[in-house]
């Protein structure tokens, strides 16, 4: 059985440390072992990355660019295999998964334009015969720890623009699915960047407390569950360290009386069910304002769902695959009876799919609930399954205030054909990232991700300009030089 171990310094490395199995969620079994490194050897892969550091600071900002462009070109050369090693261990979809890739390269592609990003502003005169200036520089060695669900875009969230910007990378990724991580993680050596500039960790706790704790990390970023992601942020902030650290989830999408339902519906079916649900973003529930509106919701989604398939990630004919693990599997079908013992309608049930040849996978079907009121478990809480869920209220309003009362505040959408409506939803809502008949409102690369309330700890979002704002710090020069052989007298005032 194969045994993943950790990339320190340009080198694959092991330490014969504790090993965890990794799934095929797919076929139920363990088809290899992830080492979970040790302290000493996180502090190992610091070590690389401090000593790296220097060098790569100093490194001009146009050649950092050029290592990003050309692993923008092997990432795309070796797409199949980067999809393949997620259909794997995740067990997405090869489409999903090469869809999830192209958002990662999006990433490396607005990091391509660090000279443009890293310049400061200038101001002559500020005062007689001074000027001032800002430069944006480096953090040091920053680190990156990262989910499951996307282990090839969201850690392409956070260090191509680290990179860029002159610091060195630890990336800990997620143990469930760490192949394809660490594959893209190895491209960047062969694209020309310096050895310990990049450095990938895989282990549990002891290596997230290590990096939390050793102050020659400056920096972390972090993508997960809600209860992680403020503990991440208070440890992080309690040793003296920046830190952006986003969490769960709980989207709705309103239905309006008067929107189009057909595509609605279609809409509703990608973003609920599409990854099996396991997408921070994902739509999970649907708010019908007015029955009208909830029962050919309802009607049109029974017929859409008849034809889904879920299954394994190499047949490109399914639209979905399994969940991460057996027991996230039985918390998801657990969620899902909760509901129907709380009094809400199962209008399609998913607890029970079969797969054929693939018996003992982690599945779970698209399951459809009607009738959920804001009392349940199951709305509570981030389900994280192929489970959508319908609540009818009486007005735009009512709707409104359910998404704004409740904690998560990552995304949400309307759909709608009325723009006073629209404009409305989007100047209120207390939300994060808005959706306007766009049912998963990504921000693309040159913006930044990052939802409100308890959904993200921290000031700044994910990637794009705010990624910059995050991974440097800003510098501001004032300088003057008097001329030559005149002696200043003393003031004790501000020059102006």
């Amino acid at each position: 059985m194969t045994t993943i171990g950790h990339l320190i310094n340009g080198e694959m490395t092991h330490d014969n440390s504790r090993t965890q199995d990794v799934f095929n969620p797919a076929t139920g079994k363990a088809e290899k072992k992830v080492e979970l490194a040790s302290k000493a050897t996180v502090e190992k892969a610091i070590a690389a990355a401090q000593e790296a550091y220097p060098a790569w600071r100093n490194t001009p900002a146009i050649k950092r660019a050029r290592v990003m462009f050309k692993f923008k070109e092997l990432l795309e050369k070796n797409a199949d295999k980067i999809c393949q090693l997620i259909g794997q261990e995740h067990g997405k979809i090869s489409h999903d998964a090469a869809g999830e890739l192209q958002r990662g390269i999006e990433n490396v592609e607005f990091a391509c334009g660090a000279p443009e990003l890293l310049k400061g502003e200038h101001s002559k005169n500020v005062g007689p015969n001074i000027d001032s200036w800002s430069e944006f520089q480096p953090l040091g060695v920053v680190a990156g720890i990262t989910p499951f669900n996307f282990p090839a875009m969201v850690p392409m969230w956070m260090f191509p623009l680290a990179i860029v910007c002159g610091n060195t990378f630890i990336l800990k990724p997620s143990e469930r699915d760490p192949s394809s991580t660490l594959y893209i993680a190895s491209l960047l050596k062969e694209a020309g960047l310096p050895d310990g500039v990049m450095n990938v960790i895989n282990g549990d706790k002891e290596a997230v407390d290590t990096l939390l704790t050793d102050q020659r990390v400056k920096a972390v970023s972090f993508v997960g569950s809600t209860p992680i992601a403020e503990y991440i942020y208070a440890t992080a902030s309690a040793n003296g360290k920046r830190c952006q650290a986003l969490g769960g989830a709980k989207n709705h999408a309103i239905v309006m009386p008067d929107a189009d339902m057909d595509n609605a519906v279609n809409q509703l079916v990608g973003a609920a069910f599409g990854s099996s649900g396991e997408r921070c973003m994902a739509l999970s529930v649907a708010v019908a304002v007015g029955d009208e509106a909830g029962n050919a919701l309802i009607e049109k989604m029974q017929q859409a769902m008849q034809n889904l398939s879920v299954g394994e990630y190499s047949n490109a004919n399914n639209d979905f695959g399994p969940v991460i693990t057996k027991a996230h599997q039985e918390k998801v079908v657990g969620y899902i009876s909760s509901a129907a013992e709380q009094g809400a309608t199962l209008v399609v049930d998913g607890r029970k799919p079969t797969v054929k040849g693939y018996e003992n996978g982690f599945f779970v079907g698209a399951t459809l609930i009607d009738n959920v009121t804001a009392s349940m478990e199951s709305y509570k809480a981030e389900i994280f399954g192929p489970v959508l869920q319908v609540i009818r209220v009486k007005t735009m309003e009512e709707a409104m205030q359910l998404i704004n009362d409740h904690e998560y505040g990552n995304g949400t959408c309307i759909f709608t054909r009325d723009g006073e409506a629209a404009r409305y939803f989007s100047d209120h809502i207390e939300v994060g990232m808005v959706g306007i008949n766009v049912p998963l409102p990504v921000p693309v690369a040159y913006h930044s991700f990052g939802g409100w309330k308890r959904s993200l700890f921290g000031d700044l979002h994910a990637y794009g300009p705010d990624g910059v704002r995050f991974y440097t710090k800003r510098k501001t020069i004032t300088q003057r030089w008097p001329s030559s052989g005149v002696r200043e007298g003393v003031s004790f005032a501000f020059p102006s």
